[in-house]
């Protein structure tokens, strides 16, 4: 009784879910593939199915090391970049911040463009494209200085938008457990017409060999008509650009171990939540777009609306060949899987920023909760600048900024993985990822640079710069909370979990390799962006 009572004086994230909570909170990663396998095909053509098998095994991989590095810290909540931050703390007060910024910045926007999304879905099976609810808006703020034709405005979607908003707010409102119980109700709705969509056209063979094969590139004629490309300089440039886009949507499962902090038994249930989320996502990110290609063509995934990803859904309901009844019907449920993607990014995104907080990176308002144990401080704090990132003109611009800052969060964290492995050797670690997987993982952070430093502009001139001045913007948030808040102290659970001082079984082992791995980091990005030959 006293334990209750003093949860009740000092409320805070609750042990609520085991490892099949988790699961249902992440099966909303599957979802991510409708907010990108539009903008793939339009830009990478016959070789966007190769795109999307390569990259869930790049995030499969990943895993293995966020699985070892969440195992560390059973008490913390807010996924692989808290975890991470602790390693980079011992070598530099910037980078760990830099880590949990990159990782809400990366998730976060799941909101606006998902959301952007379902509204755009519900607009679809209602009105005709010409409609004047589809064409009107009002412009708030002209952003053409970022990005040609970029603008803040007000219209049918982001009205829309904000509803579903609003309802994965109001989910999330009455704490973990109720939200994993709604994502179970979703999770399956949701799945079904992923599933369908990726496993009808296989069995009935409506799959032409031509629209898979040759595996090239897309490229165009003099005449700017889009023909299939050569695996030379431009070709290879698209394929990487092709790989930076998927891998915001397919590295995402990383959030099963989000919610370590209310893991009923976070030694068993760690490991459990990130494999199954992982296997699921194979299946569900070879399939669909293998199916979504076999099926349109090249000339299907270049017509209209499907770049910019608001025509994926009816696109994918004709895939099926069902009536226009039940073809609504899909497209109800892909807004249902859109919805799911919403609710598992707001509970990631904002349990980010509350661990944030609690540690001393954040505002102090951050780490406030309810009496549920839900983190609503974070969750308005999510909820506005969505709202605000809804108004923008362009969600793929969006995502391609939220990219960038989700890649160099990766490249972080994969590293903070061996950090770990030299600074804490002896610590107890409920799984171990195998040294060969950690090592792999490593090595894919630097590609994964290499990825962004090729790929980030295909989305938008400037993509690249935007992002990096995003990332940046921690530095002065960041150092008011440190110096000014807490006069250059950590709070005293933070300084705990840091071992600054000597003590047995921790040391500063890695010496100066991190501030190597963060130079090398800067090279490769820098170099491979001078590298890079895009259209």
């Amino acid at each position: 009784m006293a334990t209750v009572a003093a949860q009740a004086d000092n409320p805070g994230l609750q042990r609520g879910i085991s490892w099949t909570g988790a699961f249902w909170i992440a099966s909303g990663v599957p979802a991510l593939v409708l907010f990108t396998i539009g903008t793939i095909a339009a830009s990478v053509g016959t070789a966007s199915w190769l795109v999307w098998t390569v990259s869930i095994l790049f995030g499969f991989i990943q895993a293995f090391s966020y699985a070892e590095i969440a195992g560390l810290f059973p008490n913390k909540s807010g996924g692989a970049s808290i975890y991470g931050a602790v390693a980079w703390a011992r070598y530099s007060k910037v980078f760990a911040p830099v880590s949990v910024w990159c990782n809400w910045l990366a998730w976060s926007p799941v909101l606006t463009i998902g959301s952007g999304l379902a509204a755009g879905f519900s607009l679809s099976i209602l009105f005709g494209a010409d409609a004047a609810i589809n064409t009107w808006q009002w412009t708030l703020v002209d952003l053409s200085f970022l990005k040609t034709g970029l603008a803040l405005r007000i219209n049918a979607t982001s009205i829309i938008g904000a509803g579903f908003l609003l309802v994965a707010f109001a989910i999330q409102h009455r704490g973990i457990s109720s939200t994993a119980r709604a994502q179970i109700v979703l999770g399956v709705v949701a799945l079904v017409p992923l599933m369908l969509i990726g496993l009808v056209p296989l069995l009935t063979g409506d799959l032409p060999r031509h629209n898979l094969w040759p595996i090239v590139p897309l490229s165009h004629d003099a005449a700017g008509h889009p023909i299939n490309g050569h695996w030379d300089a431009g070709g290879i440039s698209i394929f990487m650009g092709g790989l930076f886009v998927a891998a915001w949507s397919t590295y995402a499962f990383e959030t099963a171990v989000c919610y370590t902090r209310e893991f009923r038994d976070p030694k068993r249930d760690t490991f459990k939540a990130i494999l199954s989320s992982g296997l699921l996502c194979i299946v569900v990110f070879t399939l669909v777009p293998i199916s979504f290609q076999g099926v349109l063509g090249l000339d299907g995934m270049l017509s209209p609306g499907i770049a910019n990803n608001m025509g994926v859904g009816q696109a994918m309901a004709g895939m099926i060949k069902a009536g226009p009844v039940v073809g609504n019907v899909i497209v109800v449920m892909m807004i249902l899987a859109l919805l799911l993607a919403i609710i598992m990014s707001m509970a990631g995104s904002s349990r980010t920023l509350y661990q944030a907080s609690v540690d001393g990176w954040l505002p102090k308002y951050l780490s406030r909760v309810n009496h549920a144990g839900a983190p609503t401080a974070a969750m308005w704090t999510d909820l506005g600048f969505n709202l605000v990132l809804l108004s923008m003109s362009d969600y793929v611009f969006v995502l391609g900024v939220s990219n960038v800052c989700y890649i160099l969060f990766n490249f972080l964290n994969l590293n903070a993985a061996w950090i770990h492995r030299m600074d804490r050797p002896g610590w107890e670690r409920p799984y171990r990822a195998p040294t060969v997987l950690l090592g792999a993982g490593t090595v894919l952070s630097f590609v994964n640079l290499a990825l962004m430093g090729v790929g980030a502009d295909m989305l938008g001139k400037g993509t690249l710069y935007t992002g990096l001045v995003c990332v940046a913007m921690i530095v002065p948030v960041f150092a008011w909370r440190h110096y000014v808040t807490d006069k250059g102290q950590f709070p005293d659970d933070m300084s705990e979990d840091l071992h600054l001082r000597p003590e047995p079984g921790v040391r500063t082992g890695a010496g100066y390799l991190p501030h190597l791995t963060v130079v090398a980091g800067v090279v490769v990005i820098a170099v491979s962006h001078w590298l890079a030959v895009l259209p």
